[in-house]
């Protein structure tokens, strides 16, 4: 089973696959060192899926990353552009949201172009980074929109956990909405 993951830039969609990334249902072959970046709060552990990676988003490419057994989460920033198509491939798609200005702001000061994994030469030149995170941020409120009945709204990790079907990783519970985060899983 895939479970996909997608937010625009700065919508802390990492720290919300992370939250339930220890989960023992979840196959963490993914995570090497150079597929790990972390300063202070911000933390991208396994895999990403997007232009100018190892792996482009494609399902073909999907399990290249990975060597173990249990659920596997599949994170792209472009996935936000292929919803209609991803939902036709029956995977829960969690989507992360966070307001336009604020998601650029996260960026910037998460490392911006600095970041070592993963790799935003993708979104360069900065101005293009604006656009980016506006349309994908677009792309999934309008998901959001079209597809309500079965969009489900989670507040913190353990619900996540519980919708997406997955034991709870053993570490706190991380709530979403103090970190002016909103999640959505389309199932």
């Amino acid at each position: 089973m895939y479970i996909l993951f997608t937010g625009a830039p700065g919508s802390k969609w990492s720290s919300v696959a992370e939250s339930i990334y220890r989960s023992p249902d979840i196959d963490q072959s993914d995570s090497t060192s150079e597929r790990c970046y972390s300063k202070q709060a911000v933390k991208h552990v396994g895999a990403y899926f997007d232009p100018g990676m190892e792996f482009d988003n494609a399902p073909q490419n999907w399990d290249k990353p990975f060597s173990g057994d249990g659920t596997r989460i599949i994170k792209s920033h472009t996935f936000a552009h292929q919803l209609e198509k991803l939902k036709t491939l029956k995977h829960p798609i969690v989507m992360v949201y966070r307001n336009d200005v604020d998601c650029y702001n996260w960026w910037n000061d998460a490392g911006g172009f600095d970041i070592t994994y993963p790799n935003y030469d993708y979104f360069k030149p900065l101005s293009n980074m604006w656009n980016h995170i506006q349309l994908e941020n677009q792309y999934i409120m309008q998901f959001i929109k079209d597809n309500q009945q079965k969009i489900t709204t989670v507040e913190n990790s353990q619900d996540l956990c519980k919708v997406l079907g997955i034991a709870q990783p053993s570490t706190n519970i991380r709530n979403y909405t103090l970190n002016d985060i909103k999640v959505y899983v389309y199932l």
